[in-house]
């Protein structure tokens, strides 16, 4: 059977050979990194209104763009040709319009332009590349958008109407700190916003537009947090995530206006936590994601009864549900040996819809490998969760092949069983990988994620050290044969590692990381530092933030290291990559540092990625393949 495929479909027509394999030669079929980082993707799926058209972003252009796919096109339509890519978007009630996030060069300072989600015109509403600008929510009426920048200082994000008709804006929301837009209620009066004391804590608050008043709901003493906030149809309920109940796990719930009672909606006794939430514009029905392991299971649910609607049989990680004023939402759906693409689905006729096809760039998808979940104890006895990559033809008792550690970013982030281009690459040329979730990681509760607050931050650094160390005890590797990698956070974890543990390993590399931790709070952007300090610990403890920067053991450093950044970045300063080289270089270890002109907090562009992988690989083989 030939088979002729199109991203949204194919034709297949009789040959006489039914299984092309039996042409090919038997040799090995491994192909190179930049065939691995060819394969598609496509997310971030947004779905109209009227469910008829689906909006998403795909993984093959060399910036992120916008396409549209709906129910009269065979073929995906791309509306934007940006420069620097589209960073989101957001559709109005009515379908007619939509704004488009756009910045420059990686450096996140958000501009808001207008398009027709038709033709994809574009029409700039901001013009401040001084000024971030994110969060866009639409009035019921379609007329008028409500959005956080930092107008007013460069500091503090503060909440603003604008009127799309006369382009005139007014402040709603000007206070000191960091507020966030989460609801409009449908019929226009009320804005629901949350105000962060930290990364760990948050406020919601309920303002009249028009009078201005403004009341606080969540009134609290401890560190909560409050997710994806959305009104009821008559303004006296927000739904959300929540981890202010006694188990302390975020979970759907239900906040009442007058009273401030929370009450648990779905899944009350579950260990699990719920990631996403999603209502539809009508309000009357809801979809989340529970993360169970790492793993994304949806559940759509009648908000009238709380009873559950029919979901698709997905074995995987859902994300991005978006909900249309049908029966219809989309998804991304991704699993560790599929790339991801975007669906939609019909809760009353069971209609799954797949809307995109990635290619696998001539791979076939059958050699990809499934991880597996294990707990490895610290040096506690706390029982740190893992996923575990073998090669495919690894066996019991082989012992000694060479090893890698990626650790996510956050610190309050989770590595969860994504499909990875490059760890498809490792595991059939002879790797292991292993995917840690140190204390301090989400998905496991609250009490998890604060384990590793302030004065507690090297247990989580011991966390990954004890990960090695189950690797060589359970021989599968031994020391001199990992290698560690890891991305904001993660980078930090990485220099962490290999100043305090500089004999486990065989090569390292980060990427945006943290080296100096005093330098890094005072040098980040204006916005993050006091939701920063919280969790590193505050300017007013130099000491502290000092033992605990990396930059300040680099002589004790051994490892080869690969250092990646982006010179616009706002989060880390280039500033770190700079000094991490410099000292290496200055003592003689080997050090590949790669800078990249045109980025900011990690690698967007495509063929910065292709460079960055294949030097990646190159690097790994040179140090660890011996």
């Amino acid at each position: 059977m030939l088979c002729i495929f199109f991203p949204l479909g194919g034709f297949c027509s009789e040959e006489a050979d039914s299984n092309p394999a039996n042409f090919f030669s038997q040799k090995e079929y491994i192909p190179d990194i930049e065939t691995f980082m060819n394969i598609g993707s496509a997310g971030s799926s947004a779905i109209s209104p009227d469910g008829k058209k689906v909006y998403f972003n795909p993984g093959y252009t060399e910036v992120r763009q916008i396409f549209r796919v709906d129910e009269t096109s065979s073929y995906p339509y791309q509306l934007t040709f940006l420069k620097e890519g589209a960073k989101g978007i957001t559709i109005s009630p009515d379908g007619r319009w939509a704004i488009v996030l756009t910045d420059q060069g990686g450096n996140e300072q958000y501009q808001l332009n207008l398009m027709d989600p038709e033709t994809g015109r574009m029409e700039a509403l901001t013009n401040r590349p001084d000024v971030r600008h994110e969060g866009v929510l639409w009035s019921p009426s379609s007329d008028k958008i409500y959005f956080r920048a930092t107008l007013e200082n460069n500091k503090d994000f503060n909440i603003y109407e604008m009127d799309l008709k006369t382009r005139k804006t007014r402040i709603l929301v000007k206070d000191p700190g960091y507020h966030s837009t989460s609801d409009i209620s449908m019929d226009g009066k009320y804005l629901i916003y949350t105000r962060y004391e930290s990364n760990t804590d948050n406020n919601i608050y309920m303002m009249d537009i028009n009078t201005g008043d403004k009341k606080l709901i969540t009134e609290h003493k401890s560190n909560y947090l409050f997710y994806n906030c959305r009104l009821s149809a008559d303004n006296k309920k927000i739904y959300c995530i929540t981890n202010m109940n006694e188990q302390e796990v975020m979970k759907f719930s239900s906040i009442d206006v007058d009273t401030g009672k929370i009450t648990i909606l779905f899944d009350k006794d579950s260990p699990w936590e719920v990631d996403e939430l999603e209502i539809n514009p009508s309000r009357r029905v809801a979809g989340l994601t529970i993360n169970e392991e790492g793993y994304g299971n949806i559940h759509i649910l009648n908000l009238a009864d709380m009873k559950e609607l029919p979901v698709p049989d997905f074995r995987g990680i859902v994300s991005s549900i978006s909900m249309s004023n049908t029966e219809t939402l989309a998804v991304d759906y991704s699993t560790p040996v599929r790339a991801s693409e975007v669906y939609t689905w019909n809760w009353k006729t069971k209609e799954l819809k797949q809307l995109t096809r990635c290619s696998y760039a001539g791979i076939d998808p059958s050699i990809f490998i499934e991880p597996r979940l294990i707990r490895y104890k610290s040096f506690d006895g706390l029982e740190i969760p893992a996923f575990l990559y073998l090669p495919p033809n690894y066996k019991d008792n082989m012992g000694n092949i060479p090893f890698i550690m990626d650790f996510h970013g956050g610190p309050e982030g989770q590595s969860r069983p994504y499909f990875t281009r490059h760890y498809n690459y490792l595991l059939l040329n002879g790797y292991g990988v292993i995917t840690p979730n140190v204390r301090g990681s989400s998905g496991y509760g609250k009490k998890y994620k604060d384990l590793d607050n302030y004065k507690n931050r090297m247990d989580s650094v011991k966390d990954g050290y004890y990960c090695a160390k189950y690797l060589v005890d359970q021989g599968y590797t031994k020391p001199g044969r990992i290698g560690i990698k890891g991305g904001s956070y993660g980078g930090y974890m990485v220099m962490a590692l290999i100043t305090e543990y500089p004999d486990m390993w065989g090569a390292a590399q980060e990427s945006v990381g943290i080296a100096d931790v005093y330098s890094f709070l005072k040098n980040t952007s204006n916005y993050r530092r006091s939701l920063r300090e919280p969790e590193y610990g505050p300017l007013s403890d130099p000491e502290f933030l000092k033992s605990i920067s990396p930059i300040n053991k680099i002589d004790k450093v051994k490892t080869p290291l690969m250092v990646v950044h982006g010179k616009n970045d706002p989060r880390v300063p280039v500033s770190e990559a700079y000094a991490i080289v410099e000292n290496l270089q200055k003592r003689g270890i080997p050090v590949e540092p790669l800078i990249f002109e045109d980025e900011g907090h990690g690698v967007g562009k495509r063929d910065n990625r292709m460079l960055e992988y294949k030097k990646l690989i190159e690097f790994f083989d040179k140090y660890l393949k011996k």
